[in-house]
């Protein structure tokens, strides 16, 4: 039975319950959470530790029942470390395979740049794959398969910066902000007193469903083409009347850039209770989805100037479409019979 679109959204509102039970604030990096969960996609986290990133996907993973594996980056890892190896009984005389930590429904990949980048190319690998070679055989990982890999924006010391095509594989890069001061409150009252018990309330089958199902929300060809255009405007901003940016940027956004703005667009329509997409879901998304894949000159940088300053000079210069689906609203009031 195919979920309705209320439905799908009450669900996702309880999911969201459940883990602001235990994570309080950091509303607009839970809900992109979400979005990657339903479109498919992987997250790129960037905040300073202590921000409940490692909580966020541990209990996110608990609500819909799925399993979390977490690996902890560091110098000295390698890509066995990440997705298992064969190993040797001396009682059969023979070889078994011990996977790795990759083998979840939800994996926490924290500080990945402190791993080399044989290490990250090993994740990004499952990450585009969803599934691993070991020994010459494959092994496909659990679906749903997300994963979340957090950056630390202060320590360079022994860092080893992800290589941009590498980088392009995340859907989306999330900036995780310090919580206010109510909030800061709220959670040492919370993680000093009893611990709170989150209720499961979904299964890794129900996420399945939605998944599939969200790739069947509808995108109007205008949405499409508005999202073609704000990408287009990073490769070639004097077409689109912003000559001053096109110093500012060495290399501009890829295709993929494209497909996740109508992937996570499609997910956040489905979690604002609608089958179709509007405009404003994928304007919504686009400083997420296009921030890390901006390669900028170095006369940018000696500027001071961010990827997140070009985006909104380039989201302000490309109209956004007129609403275009007032018709598919009615039809769905209707059951889709003629009015």
């Amino acid at each position: 039975m195919t979920p309705s679109a209320d439905s799908t959204a009450t669900l996702m509102e309880r999911v969201l319950y459940e883990v602001k039970r235990v994570v309080v604030g950091q509303d607009r990096f839970l809900e992109r959470v979400l979005i990657a969960l339903l479109a498919q996609g992987h997250l790129l986290v960037e905040g300073v530790p202590g921000l409940a990133k490692t909580l966020t996907i541990k209990t996110l993973a608990r609500t819909v029942r799925g399993s979390f594996g977490r690996i902890q980056f560091t110098p000295d890892l390698v890509p066995a470390d990440l997705i298992g190896t064969r190993i040797y009984n001396q009682k059969t005389g023979e070889f078994g395979t011990a996977l790795g930590p990759v083998f979840a429904n939800l994996l926490l990949a924290d500080e990945i740049n402190r791993a080399p980048a044989k290490v990250q190319s090993a994740l990004l690998e499952v990450m585009q794959e969803r599934q691993v070679t070991i020994a010459g055989q494959s092994h496909r990982v659990p679906e749903p398969f997300v994963v979340m890999a957090t950056q630390n924006p202060i320590e360079t010391e022994g860092t080893y910066p992800l290589p941009e095509a590498q980088v392009d594989r995340f859907m989306m890069k999330v900036l995780v902000d310090y919580p206010t001061e109510e909030e800061e409150f709220v959670i040492a009252q919370r993680v000093t007193g009893p611990a709170v018990e989150v209720q499961a309330v979904a299964d890794t089958a129900t996420l399945a469903a939605l998944q599939r199902e969200c790739r069947a929300v509808y995108v109007d060809p205008s949405i499409v083409s508005y999202a073609v255009r704000l990408v287009s405007a990073t490769r070639d901003p004097a077409r689109y009347e912003l000559p001053e940016l096109k110093a500012l940027i060495t290399y501009g956004a890829s295709p993929r850039a494209t497909i996740s703005m109508i992937e996570g667009a499609k997910a956040l329509a489905m979690m604002r209770g609608r089958r179709y997409v509007l405009p404003e879901d994928v304007s919504d998304l686009v400083p997420d989805v296009m921030r890390h894949r901006l390669v900028l000159s170095y006369e940018a940088l000696a500027e001071g100037r961010s990827a997140d300053d070009i985006i909104r000079a380039v989201m302000a210069k490309v109209p956004v479409p007129d609403k275009p689906l007032q018709h598919v609203e009615g039809e769905a009031t209707t059951d889709g019979s003629a009015g």
